[in-house]
């Protein structure tokens, strides 16, 4: 809560410059006409004492940018909610009249409510504290999608994993590479299910994976032997059923582009840490006629329990780039998507939950793994992973 207290002592010298500004303005309004003088008997207007008039001037002008740069300084320093887009949009609006009044407005709104989102949050957990309910039997592994890998400083899951880990989880991570064949993510997955139960002692985990993730880990449970390590697994936004505008986009670009493209991934991955990363062979493991024949082949574990997460845009717009292209491509041709996922290959296993939001945004492929960090009014990401997790402990895994 600390980032909170210094960007709530931002979000008040940004308020306290707009209370200040209108007092000063009046206060000087009032000097420069002589006002004082006529009804107080006060300084004289700026028509016979100049000098005086010009140096109060000069003081307001000094005392309420001195506010305002520690107030905007410290909130653009500290908040999460104002991204990249408000950020750029404050600088550049703020030498533009009106539009900067406007600009600070939304800053502070912003703000605002950030801080509201978050002292209640910390006094939620601080209230069921004792109860760890997200203190699982098993600990969680947090399985990441395609074109990602699990950084230090870069969480894939936002801020999922500290929220769980407040609540008494205990958290891993996959840590496998960001592109590769489902099948040989199964295998690197397995051998970091043994690792992380050599090095705790734990007997078995709780998976939640995303998107490709879903898909390496019923690969892992079914072909290595991985799968008595394993209580349960959860797939958020997973391609169960494939994507039919992958199969779509594969046959229509030349093979030589996606030869152009496969060589400058898998370059730029290497270098990023994956070993032998394979882009072409992620990328066909998600089509619709892979999927199938996938689904055919793998089979479940009756000794596991499973159960799918899945989520929808309902509008283009509402997406960050490039969900937003993507979302009609999508639509066309898998329908009701989250941007990259048609609803109808979301679900899978014993339970089933679809995540919607009433109005014109929506839930994103991103959205439902807090990629962005970012706050949506009607769905709490960190609260829908407690609950999630909580639900495990009280299956007893």
């Amino acid at each position: 809560m600390k980032r909170i207290r210094i960007c709530n002592f931002g979000r008040i010298m940004l308020k306290l410059f707009c209370v200040t500004t209108i007092l000063v303005s009046v206060y000087l309004l009032f000097g420069f006409f002589g006002y004082y003088q006529k009804w107080f008997d006060g300084p004289a207007g700026i028509t016979q004492q100049t000098m005086y008039w010009l140096i109060r001037l000069g003081i307001g002008i000094l005392v309420e940018a001195l506010i305002f740069w520690i107030g905007i300084i410290t909130v653009y320093l500290t908040s999460e909610q104002l991204g990249i887009r408000w950020r750029v949009l404050g600088i550049v609006c703020g030498w533009i009249p009106i539009l900067h009044l406007i600009m600070l407005h939304i800053i502070i709104k912003t703000v605002d409510q950030e801080i509201k989102m978050e002292r209640m949050r910390d006094r939620r957990n601080q209230e069921r504290k004792e109860q760890q309910i997200c203190q699982t039997k098993y600990p969680i592994l947090m399985v990441h999608g395609v074109f990602f890998r699990d950084f230090e400083h870069l969480n894939y899951w936002g801020r999922i994993p500290a929220e769980l880990e407040r609540n008494g989880a205990t958290v891993y991570y996959g840590n496998h590479n960001s592109a590769s064949a489902v099948r040989d993510s199964a295998r690197e997955l397995a051998v970091r299910v043994h690792q992380i139960i050599e090095e705790t002692g734990c007997e078995k985990l709780n998976i939640i994976a995303h998107s490709k993730g879903g898909l390496d880990s019923r690969a892992m449970i079914a072909l290595t032997d991985a799968a008595p390590c394993i209580a349960s697994v959860t797939t958020i936004n997973t391609p169960h059923r494939g994507c039919q505008f992958a199969d779509y986009l594969l046959h229509k670009i030349p093979e030589k582009q996606q030869h152009m493209v496969e060589s400058a991934y898998n370059t730029g991955a290497a270098k990023l840490g994956d070993v032998n990363p394979d882009f072409l062979a992620a990328v066909y493991d998600l089509t619709f006629e892979n999927c199938k024949a996938f689904n055919d082949e793998i089979k479940d574990d009756p000794a596991i329990y499973y159960q799918s997460v899945g989520s929808k845009l309902n509008r283009p717009m509402s997406g960050r780039f490039p969900l937003n292209f993507t979302y009609p491509l999508v639509k066309y041709f898998d329908g009701a998507n989250d941007g990259l996922v048609g609803e109808e290959s979301f679900p899978w296993g014993e339970n089933y939950q679809f995540l919607t939001i009433k109005g014109k945004r929506g839930i994103s492929h991103g959205n439902v793994i807090d990629l962005n960090r970012e706050n949506i009014p009607g769905f709490d990401v960190r609260e829908f992973y407690v609950q999630l997790v909580a639900n495990l402990k009280a299956r007893g895994f």
